[in-house]
């Protein structure tokens, strides 16, 4: 009887054990558009005046804290048991607004690690990366600069690429962008996203060239919705269909926005600025790491968010609306998808 209940429990534990082992992990990715989050200290490069202690925005220490607060606050909510693994930031002004982010704020038991580059954004505003160490380890990166041909005084920002392995062992390729801005016009502008596409799409192809199977995340500002030209043509990230290709881009946005739902409300219409865009090979659901369109999600938790009183329903909460500073979170709503592995 005993060497029964012995051999019972041995068996039991090895099914235990193997379904452990096969179980899928979650890895969280998510991009955010924080809105102007500058540090109260002058750069002598960029024209960041606006965001200085006396400056017209009145902008002062008291409130680059409270900025990191909300920040923190978005963050972890979306978290929950699960940190994200990686954070897409875009308008972010400077290192020193990360290592306060990642080591001073209620984010700093996560551990996270950043990567930044300065850009030449006449603002000073750039994207950046956050990362768990424990779950992403980078082994390259790089800042891809832009340069129009027509334009060379024209600054944008650069676009952030980095290479590291998951915990998985497999290598991701991420991009974390911020188009050009539709200031001017979307019509005038339109022809500057498309550029910048075509520049990731160009690094996208060296990627593929290498690996037809290649591991790729693009995430980010767009400043445009997943069915312009600048997504369409010039990034060539599609739709999800039935047929899917490994060295294709989809774009896991496309459905929410043409159903109506964004991330960025403009003249009472929501739309679907911020975007996570990946490579075919990560919708293969027999694949090592793979993710499906039920996995991306607008994080919308009613702290973000305000009643809109000119086109009713709601609106994000804003840092600012013009002047008026009213301790808001962002103009954008962030977005994230959940990954297997």
């Amino acid at each position: 009887m005993k060497k029964s209940l012995i051999f019972i429990f041995l068996v039991s534990s090895a099914c235990y054990l193997t379904a452990q082992k096969t179980e899928k992990q979650i890895l969280k990715i998510m991009c955010y558009n924080v809105e102007n989050y500058f540090d109260c200290v002058d750069d002598s490069l960029t024209n960041d005046s606006e965001f200085l202690p006396g400056g017209m925005r009145g902008w002062n220490y008291a409130k680059y804290i409270k900025k990191q607060a909300n920040i923190t606050k978005v963050i972890t909510a979306i978290g929950g048991w699960d940190a994200p693994v990686l954070v897409g930031l875009c308008e972010v002004e400077s290192d020193k607004c990360l290592i306060d982010l990642t080591r001073y704020s209620g984010l700093k038991n996560l551990r996270y690690k950043f990567l930044h580059h300065e850009s030449p954004d006449t603002r000073g505003v750039d994207v950046a990366l956050l990362y768990q160490p424990k779950q992403f380890k980078p082994i390259h990166d790089e800042a891809i600069r832009i340069n129009f041909p027509t334009a060379s005084n024209n600054k944008t920002r650069d676009i952030l690429f980095a290479t590291g392995i998951i915990a998985s062992g497999d290598t991701l390729h991420v991009f974390v962008c911020h188009f050009p801005s539709r200031l001017g016009g979307e019509l005038e502008s339109e022809e500057k996203r498309i550029f910048v596409a075509s520049v990731v799409r160009g690094k996208v192809d060296s990627l593929f060239a290498v690996n037809s199977h290649a591991n790729i995340v693009i995430m980010g500002d767009f400043n445009d919705f997943p069915t312009n030209r600048s997504l369409l043509n010039g990034l060539k990230a599609k739709p999800l269909n039935d047929s899917i290709s490994t060295h294709n881009l989809y774009n896991l946005m496309y459905k929410m926005h043409v159903e109506g739902k964004g991330t960025n409300k403009h003249e009472g219409d929501w739309g679907a600025l911020d975007q996570i865009i990946v490579s075919g090979a990560l919708l293969q659901q027999n694949g090592r790491i793979f993710t499906r369109q039920s996995d991306i999600h607008i994080f919308d938790a009613g702290f973000l968010l305000e009643n809109d009183k000119k086109f009713l329903g709601k609106q994000p909460f804003r840092t600012y609306v013009g002047f008026k500073y009213q301790e808001g979170f962002s103009d954008h709503l962030p977005v994230y998808a959940d990954f297997w592995y």
